[in-house]
């Protein structure tokens, strides 16, 4: 294949190199704006590290000849310039006398761990014991019968007293059982027995807990006769 001569080849080769830059026109209007600014920058940051690099280099050189450093600049300070402090005088001052004193009375303390146990037991002595029958639980926390009948020596007594008092009472002692042996007990015992012994308790001591527990027991010999 012949070729065409070197001068066509370059010829045809500039017209291929035109169109090509032609369609590539639109595309660097767009971009022409901000390739501008970024290379406007680019060149004045060069600058100024230029304009930087010369300073530094004339300030190297002309402190060679105009700034020469101090020595020993004035805000050096060493510790052989400093004048040595006068020396404390050895001599003791003389003691001022006090006035005696007389000394103060101390408080004496507990001797032992016992009298510190003792004082707080007085201390709780004095405060008052709160009311076993207040509250919604005084059915189990009511004060033992023992202990009432010895804090109260005539209350068993009351019923003693009374001739008037049911047959029931007497059949069962009432007077002298406790809460639980009563609680026993009742499981034999009649509602009409149960009924005057709610009455009797009101009249003579009026026991909570007792009143309580014999309401209950009669509730459950009319449910159990309803039923029946």
């Amino acid at each position: 294949m012949d070729r065409a001569p070197y001068p066509a080849r370059i010829a045809a080769g500039l017209i291929v190199t035109a169109l090509e830059e032609t369609r590539k026109l639109p595309a660097l209007l767009i971009t022409l704006p901000m390739t501008a600014v970024s290379q406007t920058l680019q060149a004045g940051m060069r600058a100024q590290q230029n304009i930087a690099e010369l300073a530094i280099k004339g300030d190297a050189a002309l402190e060679m000849f105009f700034d020469r450093p101090d020595e020993q600049p004035e805000w050096a300070r060493f510790d052989e310039d400093e004048a040595e402090a006068p020396e404390p005088d050895s001599t003791p001052a003389p003691a001022t006398p006090t006035p005696d004193r007389e000394p103060a009375a101390k408080t004496p303390a507990p001797t032992s761990i016992d009298d510190e146990v003792e004082e707080a037991a007085t201390d709780a002595d004095l405060a008052a014991p709160p009311r076993a029958d207040a509250g919604r639980f005084a059915l189990y926390s009511s004060t033992p019968d023992d202990v009432v009948a010895a804090e109260v020596p005539g209350a068993e007594a009351v019923g003693a007293s009374n001739g008037s008092g049911p047959e029931i009472v007497e059949l069962i002692d009432y007077d002298s059982l406790t809460l639980a042996q009563l609680r026993a007990r009742l499981r034999s015992v009649a509602i009409d027995d149960l009924m005057a012994l709610v009455d009797y308790e009101k009249t003579a001591r009026n026991r909570a807990p007792f009143v309580t527990m014999l309401d209950n027991r009669i509730a459950a010999q009319n449910k159990r006769s309803t039923e029946a």
